[in-house]
């Protein structure tokens, strides 16, 4: 029942038209119709949907079998669904999931493990495990070819779903928590591994950016050291200049 609840919930506060016309909107500046596009974390589709209603091609990715069978029966039929996490490695993994509170399921124990003491994770539990299949960026861009965007929101594992990928792409966004900004810091670090980028955030649900400017990765930095650890969360955008 637990399971449902959660569902519903995820639901309630992600799967409204306002919140996706919203996100189309914005999705609509900076993708073009026919571009390639990986939603790693797909949760209920908001974003995937959004992308697709501005003419993006998305591959959408989404371990938690509740909700991939929701996405299967409810995605338009050319979004590729798989069923599976983003990671390092080809394998299985354990996922720590939170039956009420399923958009924070983590494959990542250091953040289930500190969650418990931060702000705004006070009530979440994480009462069971599932083991999920796991592929790599790298494996996807083999079988699909390279995106224009890759969009993250995989719960504090987002460095290990970028050590599955060697080359740059064009944009990718990756979501930061304030209380876990040490996490954060590390996948900026991993990003410019890759590439030049420039960086930019969106703040929560707003489906718009920060800043009028990209900025570097000290910038980045410098932004992040400066909110506090309630403050919202969001999307921090890499864009190669």
């Amino acid at each position: 029942m637990q399971r449902w609840l959660g569902l519903a919930r995820s639901l309630l506060i992600y799967h409204n038209p306002l919140t996706i016309g919203a996100w189309r909107r914005f999705y609509a500046q900076i993708l073009q119709p026919g571009d390639l596009v990986f939603d790693v974390g797909a949760h209920v589709g908001s974003r995937t949907r959004a992308m697709r209603r501005v003419g993006a091609r998305v591959i959408a990715l989404e371990p938690q079998p509740l909700f991939a069978r929701y996405l299967r029966l409810t995605l338009p039929k050319d979004v590729i669904l798989i069923e599976a996490a983003a990671g390092g490695a080809e394998t299985m993994a354990e996922m720590a999931v939170s039956s009420r509170h399923p958009t924070v399921s983590s494959l990542q124990s250091t953040f289930v493990a500190d969650a418990h003491a931060a702000p705004g994770f006070a009530h979440v539990r994480w009462d069971k495990t599932e083991t999920v299949k796991m592929l790599t960026l790298d494996s996807l861009i083999a079988t699909h070819g390279l995106p224009t965007y890759v969009k993250i929101d995989v719960e504090g594992f987002e460095l290990d779903v970028l050590s599955g990928l060697s080359q740059a792409v064009p944009m990718l966004s990756v979501e930061y928590l304030p209380e876990f900004v040490h996490l954060t810091e590390a996948v900026i670090t991993r990003i410019e591994e890759l590439g030049p980028y420039q960086f930019n955030p969106v703040i929560g649900e707003r489906s718009g950016f920060l800043w009028s400017d990209w900025r570097d990765g000290d910038g980045l930095r410098n932004w992040l050291a400066s909110l506090p650890a309630d403050a919202p969360s969001g999307d921090l955008f890499a864009r190669l200049p």
